[in-house]
Formats: C-alpha cells, structure tokens, sequence
C-alpha cells in the first residue's frame, strides 16, 4: 500500500506535501501526479450544483432504488431510507440520492462546478460521476474542499512565498490571490453546514478534532484501492488518500 497527504493554508500555501510512504523507494509523487478515483469524496460537487440550484441541507430527498442507462447504484449499507434529507444524505454517503441529483442537474453543470472548484483533471459526464468514477489528482481534490473553508474563494496551491539573496534583496514576492468569489456565501455556509454534520455523526466521525470545528468528506472506492478523507477547520485543509 502507498499514501499521500496535502495540507493547505487558506490562500493555497502549501504548509505539507508527502507523496508517498518512502521516497527512498519510490520517488513518485502520488499527493500531485497520481489520478485515482475520489468515490464519495467526489460528493461535495454534487451537492454544490444542487445548492446552487436552489436546494438547501433541509431540502428533502428520496433515497430508494435507481436505474439509469442500465446502471442501478446501490447503497453501501445495502439499505433505502425513502425520504431523507441533504444533510442526511450527503454526512451517511448515501450513493442514491447523489446519482438522482446529478441527473436532475446534468452530469455537464457537475463538470461545470468542479471546474470552478480547481479541479483541472479530465471528467466523465455520465451519472457514474455523481459517486466518483472519474480519476482526480489528492492535490486538486483538496484545493476544492478548501474553497468552503476560506468563504468560497479557490486559491491556486503554491509553495514559495518569497526569494531573497543572502544580502537580503528580494528577488521575488508572491502577491496575495485577488479574486471574486467562486461560490455565493450562502452556499458555501450551507455545504459547512453539511459537512460538519459528516464528521459530527457521518462517515467521518473518526476525523473530529478536539477544540476545533471540523468539517469533511470520506471516499472509498471498490475492494477499498482507495480510501479518501478531505477536511477543513478554519486554519487548513487536508488531504489524505491511502491505497
């Protein structure tokens, strides 16, 4: 098994980077170059388009049996709650009620919003899409959950800050990321709102910090050759894929 871990401060500095288990071994960096299948770590996009739609986390929701294009998604559990709601179904991961509202707004609008996220790796519009069969980079993915953490703003991932001469003239300065918003304040108070209830009572119980509001997402992905988790407090965000 290998593992990778990004750590990113709010304007995309790059505070931790580990591309594998031993770089002795293996000098591949899988936290940037390699593109595995997120699984419900891709969920997040979903929910933003259907946000974005006019949804909100009390909006309700039918979990129960799909078939689309011959293709009928199960449950992990194995289970159908008949109605829920988005908080519910986005913190329990339920796999139905993310196809149907991938259907109900287009697997292009999805695509369209994981653009807007960062996300620079090629998607398949399809409903597969909805619980992560497209192959992402761990660095694109976080870069994404970072944006609901710094109020809806997508910063471009960066690690030097500044350049100086042992004499100490400057030979480079970054300037601070000016930009509008890539997601409306309501929307991006609305998915906090939703992934937090993920790490207060959902998949991603195990990810609470003591003292700190967290917020996040799990993925796996079949046989579980990849696991995913994707978090925020208000200081950093981190990605972790093992697999």
């Amino acid at each position: 098994g290998q593992a990778a871990v990004v750590v990113l401060a709010p304007d995309g500095g790059i505070r931790a980077l580990v591309g594998g288990r031993s770089y002795a071994d293996s000098q591949f960096n899988r936290a940037v170059k390699a593109h595995r299948q997120p699984g419900s770590a891709f969920k997040h996009v979903v929910y933003l388009t259907a946000l974005e739609r006019g949804a909100t986390p009390d909006t309700i929701v039918e979990d129960a049996p799909i078939t689309t294009g011959g293709w009928s998604p199960k449950n992990d559990t194995g289970r159908y709650l008949g109605t829920t709601t988005m908080r519910h179904a986005l913190a329990h991961s339920i796999n139905t009620v993310a196809v149907r509202l991938l259907l109900d707004a287009g697997a292009d609008k999805v695509a369209a919003t994981a653009r807007r996220l960062g996300m620079t790796s090629a998607l398949k519009t399809n409903a597969s899409l909805a619980l992560g069969t497209s192959e992402v980079s761990l660095l694109d993915l976080t870069r994404a959950y970072g944006a609901f953490a710094n109020g809806g703003f997508v910063n471009a991932p960066y690690a030097v800050r500044r350049i100086r001469t042992g004499g100490g003239k400057v030979l480079f300065q970054r300037l601070p990321a000016r930009s509008a918003a890539a997601i409306p304040r309501r929307s991006v108070a609305a998915m906090n709102d939703m992934l937090s209830e993920a790490v207060a009572s959902g998949t991603a119980r195990r990810a609470a910090l003591s003292g700190h509001a967290v917020a996040g997402k799990t993925g796996t992905t079949q046989d579980f050759r990849d696991a995913w988790f994707l978090g925020y407090t208000a200081h950093l965000t981190a990605g972790v894929w093992v697999g």
